[in-house]
Protein backbone atom coordinates (compact mmCIF):
# COMPACT_ATOMS: atom_id res chain seq x y z
CA UNK A 1 0.00 0.00 0.00
CA UNK A 2 1.74 3.71 -1.11
CA UNK A 3 1.83 6.27 1.26
CA UNK A 4 -0.92 9.19 1.33
CA UNK A 5 0.22 11.69 -1.06
CA UNK A 6 -0.88 15.19 -1.16
CA UNK A 7 -2.85 16.06 -4.26
CA UNK A 8 -2.07 20.02 -3.96
CA UNK A 9 1.64 19.58 -3.69
CA UNK A 10 1.54 17.11 -6.71
CA UNK A 11 -1.11 19.43 -8.64
CA UNK A 12 0.92 22.20 -10.41
CA UNK A 13 3.82 19.20 -11.16
CA UNK A 14 1.31 16.82 -12.97
CA UNK A 15 0.26 19.70 -15.22
CA UNK A 16 3.33 21.13 -16.04
CA UNK A 17 4.66 17.31 -16.90
CA UNK A 18 1.68 16.24 -18.90
CA UNK A 19 2.97 18.39 -21.47
CA UNK A 20 5.67 16.25 -22.30
CA UNK A 21 3.18 13.48 -23.52
CA UNK A 22 1.45 16.11 -26.44
CA UNK A 23 1.48 15.28 -29.65
CA UNK A 24 3.42 18.70 -30.01
CA UNK A 25 6.70 20.20 -30.59
CA UNK A 26 7.62 21.40 -27.63
CA UNK A 27 8.96 24.81 -27.64
CA UNK A 28 11.44 27.24 -25.35
CA UNK A 29 8.32 28.66 -23.63
CA UNK A 30 7.13 25.57 -22.71
CA UNK A 31 10.85 24.25 -21.17
CA UNK A 32 10.83 27.60 -19.18
CA UNK A 33 7.05 27.08 -17.67
CA UNK A 34 8.01 23.43 -16.81
CA UNK A 35 11.42 24.80 -15.53
CA UNK A 36 9.66 26.68 -13.30
CA UNK A 37 6.79 24.64 -11.88
CA UNK A 38 9.63 22.32 -10.96
CA UNK A 39 11.61 25.03 -9.14
CA UNK A 40 9.03 26.22 -7.21
CA UNK A 41 7.62 22.98 -5.92
CA UNK A 42 8.56 21.27 -2.61
CA UNK A 43 10.36 18.35 -4.64
CA UNK A 44 13.79 17.25 -5.81
CA UNK A 45 14.79 16.66 -9.85
CA UNK A 46 15.18 13.65 -8.55
CA UNK A 47 11.42 13.27 -7.10
CA UNK A 48 9.71 14.91 -9.63
CA UNK A 49 11.47 12.29 -12.47
CA UNK A 50 10.36 9.57 -9.76
CA UNK A 51 6.22 11.53 -10.30
CA UNK A 52 6.71 11.66 -14.09
CA UNK A 53 7.79 7.56 -13.79
CA UNK A 54 5.11 6.31 -11.50
CA UNK A 55 2.12 8.90 -11.46
CA UNK A 56 2.08 10.63 -14.87
CA UNK A 57 3.66 8.43 -17.50
CA UNK A 58 1.12 5.72 -16.73
CA UNK A 59 -1.86 7.79 -17.23
CA UNK A 60 -0.92 9.63 -20.72
CA UNK A 61 2.22 7.63 -22.32
CA UNK A 62 -0.51 5.80 -24.91
CA UNK A 63 -0.57 9.71 -26.18
CA UNK A 64 2.62 9.48 -27.34
CA UNK A 65 1.41 6.16 -29.47
CA UNK A 66 -0.94 7.58 -30.73
CA UNK A 67 -0.85 8.89 -34.50
CA UNK A 68 -3.94 11.22 -33.32
CA UNK A 69 -2.53 12.01 -29.95
CA UNK A 70 -4.12 14.97 -27.96
CA UNK A 71 -1.92 18.22 -28.98
CA UNK A 72 -4.22 20.96 -27.03
CA UNK A 73 -3.24 19.94 -23.44
CA UNK A 74 -5.43 17.19 -20.70
CA UNK A 75 -8.08 18.24 -18.99
CA UNK A 76 -7.05 19.45 -15.62
CA UNK A 77 -9.59 17.82 -12.89
CA UNK A 78 -9.49 14.61 -15.68
CA UNK A 79 -5.52 14.36 -15.22
CA UNK A 80 -5.58 14.90 -11.55
CA UNK A 81 -8.50 12.32 -10.98
CA UNK A 82 -7.31 9.50 -13.33
CA UNK A 83 -4.09 9.59 -12.05
CA UNK A 84 -5.66 9.48 -8.51
CA UNK A 85 -7.39 6.76 -8.77
CA UNK A 86 -4.59 4.60 -10.42
CA UNK A 87 -2.41 5.27 -7.58
CA UNK A 88 -5.12 4.15 -4.86
CA UNK A 89 -5.04 1.29 -7.00
CA UNK A 90 -1.82 0.64 -7.71
CA UNK A 91 -0.04 -3.11 -7.27
CA UNK A 92 3.76 -4.19 -7.11
CA UNK A 93 2.99 -5.83 -10.50
CA UNK A 94 1.71 -2.34 -11.81
CA UNK A 95 4.85 -1.08 -10.87
CA UNK A 96 6.77 -3.92 -12.10
CA UNK A 97 5.04 -3.23 -15.63
CA UNK A 98 5.74 0.26 -15.54
CA UNK A 99 9.22 0.26 -14.65
CA UNK A 100 9.10 -1.93 -18.22
CA UNK A 101 7.08 0.57 -20.11
CA UNK A 102 8.72 2.99 -19.04
CA UNK A 103 12.36 1.90 -19.81
CA UNK A 104 11.13 0.98 -23.44
CA UNK A 105 9.71 4.34 -24.06
CA UNK A 106 11.70 7.22 -22.17
CA UNK A 107 13.47 8.13 -24.73
CA UNK A 108 10.51 9.27 -26.44
CA UNK A 109 10.95 12.47 -23.77
CA UNK A 110 14.75 12.21 -23.03
CA UNK A 111 15.59 15.62 -25.45
CA UNK A 112 12.41 17.52 -23.37
CA UNK A 113 14.29 16.46 -19.91
CA UNK A 114 17.46 17.62 -21.01
CA UNK A 115 16.16 21.03 -22.15
CA UNK A 116 13.91 21.11 -18.66
CA UNK A 117 16.94 20.35 -16.97
CA UNK A 118 19.34 22.68 -17.69
CA UNK A 119 16.87 25.34 -17.67
CA UNK A 120 15.73 24.31 -13.96
CA UNK A 121 19.68 24.04 -12.81
CA UNK A 122 19.93 28.14 -14.38
CA UNK A 123 16.79 28.70 -12.25
CA UNK A 124 18.10 27.29 -8.79
CA UNK A 125 21.74 28.29 -9.32
CA UNK A 126 20.29 32.23 -9.86
CA UNK A 127 17.46 31.35 -6.87
CA UNK A 128 20.82 30.88 -4.49
CA UNK A 129 22.44 33.67 -5.98
CA UNK A 130 19.91 35.56 -4.94
CA UNK A 131 19.59 34.18 -1.06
Amino acid sequence: MMKPINIEERKSVWIALSEFYLDTELQDCNFNYIAMVFSESSFSLEEIKNINKYEVFPVLQDNLLDNAGEWTGFEEEWLITTITSKLTKRTHLDNLLIDFNYSKYKWMCADYWLAVENIYHKIRNEQQIEI
